[in-house]
């Protein structure tokens, strides 16, 4: 599935990069010498694709008369092939089969640097950061030039994906300190910048970029080079001068369109319709959004999705097609919430792969005392080794008591301040420390002046609910009411108990469409869900009053105080809606 990765122009030119991970070969054209024919073939794999495709489809028709050790590397061309146009299960079978029955290490060697490439593109980052580890044990042996180049570059690639950004451009420079014949510095000068673009602190006038472009187009490689220009467009689109990154986009436009290359197409259309978004070209904004759109499968998850689907919500914003804005704004907040855990799930996978190998390090250590401590007692003597032993049982029955009483005590310290920070019936934030994570929060995004919204919620005549079926039923509502919102909001959002049937949201990097669209889903799912109690269903309702830093700025007090008249606004208009401080644009959800 072609749209499953994640990428950006620094992703489109790993993958590329990744793709080009074979020995540099003399271009020798005599299909009698199979060797020479797959070495020419694979020369043109990133300079001439077309033909390479057609020079693979040969060495199929003659395949039989191939010796088996050419017949593998073909079967390396066929996974790297299969890669390249998006076939992925396809190639990781090919991956994995010469890795594990080709019997050629430095083939096997390729084939783990592509598997890597594969599962970062993937998103199977927790397979890719495990492989990355065994890569880095792997360097030391690998003595082919070229093999260890690849795996460098895949091991760079997937350590920015990780955030690792120095280690990253380590092992990018020490690609470029030990080129192998063939290769050129495009690929480490760009996975340096690519680092950099990831961190957040490359900027269009950098000059490690310009090299990088300069060297990648002297390359003679044209999907390397478009790939280079593409994140220099990227960087510019952010930097809100959209004129230069069109006129780069048009410079490269018609060797995009002779590769054909998936990744690079949607990355120019997206950035297309996020210059001319700026430059309040509507129309061309719009047609280049949905020529990316159209790239894509229903139900495709992709970072280019969500900033063209949030280009067309500003141009139908602007054209005052509210009920088309909402529809594209929907989109984007879907693209935008997967691109989110995406992140999140890189984070958990490297946790989870550096635990596992802690564990395994502890482990080793400990089978390495154990075996010093054999050696020991078989030095003593019988009357020795039984002192010995009955020294080191007091010993371990004392480390177990002391040990046993450490977790028990960390185990009572976390359980105390787990209920210290939370809220005892519900189990999310206190009012104390939701006030205390606010003020931090708000702070913090002021710094980079990224908007928030405030959401408070206040169930609607809950005092009714205890006063006829008690308070054991009310609070069964309270905490029917929490897990509902949990469902709406996102895993960055902070919610917290205020006090009674009184509720806080805070939607950090969320802009007042967005927090209309969200409270008015808590709104109607908690309507939607009745508590059913001794055979009678308890219906309730809440109201939200929604303030944003937008219009409220930055200050706990001031955003509370607005949040909180919305809410008094909502229960005054009849309880069971949504109101906001952006009465004066009308964007009153209700």
């Amino acid at each position: 599935m072609r749209a499953l990765h994640r990428w950006k122009a620094r992703g489109l030119l790993s993958a590329l990069l990744a793709l080009a991970g074979a020995p540099g070969m003399a271009a020798v054209a005599a299909i009698p010498n199979a060797s020479a024919y797959i070495e020419q073939a694979d020369q043109l794999r990133t300079t001439d694709h077309a033909r390479f495709a057609a020079m693979l489809a040969h060495l199929h028709e003659v395949q039989p008369a191939i010796a088996p050790v050419d017949q593998w590397r073909v079967r390396y061309m066929d996974a790297w092939e299969a890669q390249f146009t998006g076939h992925y299960p396809e190639a990781e079978r090919g991956y994995d089969d010469i890795i594990h029955r080709s019997g050629h290490p430095g083939l096997a060697a390729y084939a783990t640097a592509q598997l890597l490439s594969l599962y970062s593109l993937t998103r199977r980052y927790e397979e890719a950061f495990a492989l990355a580890e065994r890569g880095v044990a792997m360097l030391p042996s690998v003595k082919d030039p070229h093999a260890r180049y690849s795996l460098l570059r895949n091991l760079s690639q997937a350590l920015y994906l990780a955030d690792q950004t120095d280690v990253a451009i380590r092992y990018a420079r020490m690609m470029a300190d030990d080129l192998p014949p063939g290769e050129t510095l495009c690929g480490p000068l760009f996975l340096e910048m690519a680092a950099l673009d990831q961190a957040k602190t490359l900027r269009s006038d950098d000059a490690g970029l310009a090299r990088a472009i300069e060297v990648c187009v002297a390359s003679g490689k044209p999907a390397p080079a478009n790939a280079a220009w593409l994140m220099k467009a990227e960087v510019l689109v952010y930097e809100q001068a959209p004129q230069q990154a069109l006129a780069i986009l048009d410079r490269i436009d018609a060797s995009i369109a002779h590769e054909r290359y998936f990744q690079a197409q949607a990355q120019s259309l997206r950035l297309r319709a996020m210059a001319n978004d700026q430059l309040g070209r509507d129309a061309e904004a719009s047609r280049d959004a949905l020529a990316a759109i159209a790239l894509f499968q229903s139900g495709d998850i992709d970072e280019a999705l969500r900033d063209v689907y949030h280009v067309l919500y500003n141009v139908e914003k602007r054209a005052g097609h509210a009920e088309a804005a909402l529809s594209y704004f929907q989109q984007y907040a879907t693209q935008d919430r997967a691109y989110l855990n995406d992140a999140s799930a890189r984070t958990r996978a490297l946790e989870t792969v550096r635990q596992r190998a802690l564990v395994e390090a502890l482990e080793a250590d400990k089978l390495t005392k154990q075996n010093g401590m054999l050696k020991l007692q078989q030095a003593l003597s019988l009357k020795a080794v039984e002192a010995s032993r009955l020294s080191i049982a007091l010993l371990l029955a004392v480390l177990a008591a002391v040990v046993l009483w450490l977790v028990r005590t960390k185990r009572s310290q976390l359980r105390f301040r787990q209920m210290s920070r939370h809220d005892g019936l519900t189990g999310i934030l206190n009012h104390q420390h939701f006030m205390a994570e606010l003020e931090h929060q708000l702070h913090e995004l002021a710094s980079r002046n990224a908007p928030a919204c405030l959401v408070l919620l206040d169930l609607d005549h809950f005092k009714a609910v205890n006063d006829t079926y008690g308070h054991i039923v009310g609070d069964v509502v309270l905490q029917r009411a929490v897990a509902t919102c949990k469902q709406q909001i996102r895993p960055v959002d902070i919610f917290g108990r205020l006090g009674g049937e009184e509720f806080g949201i805070l939607l950090p990097e969320c802009y007042p469409e967005q927090a209309i669209v969200i409270a008015n889903c808590i709104r109607a799912a908690i309507e939607a869900t009745p508590v059913d109690v001794d055979g009678h269903s308890v219906a309730y309702s809440t109201s939200v009053g929604v303030a944003s830093t937008m219009f409220s700025g930055y200050g706990v007090q001031g955003l509370r105080r607005e949040a909180d008249a919305a809410l008094y606004r909502a229960k005054r208009a009849g309880r069971n809606r949504v109101m906001t401080d952006l009465q004066g644009d009308g964007l009153v959800g209700v």
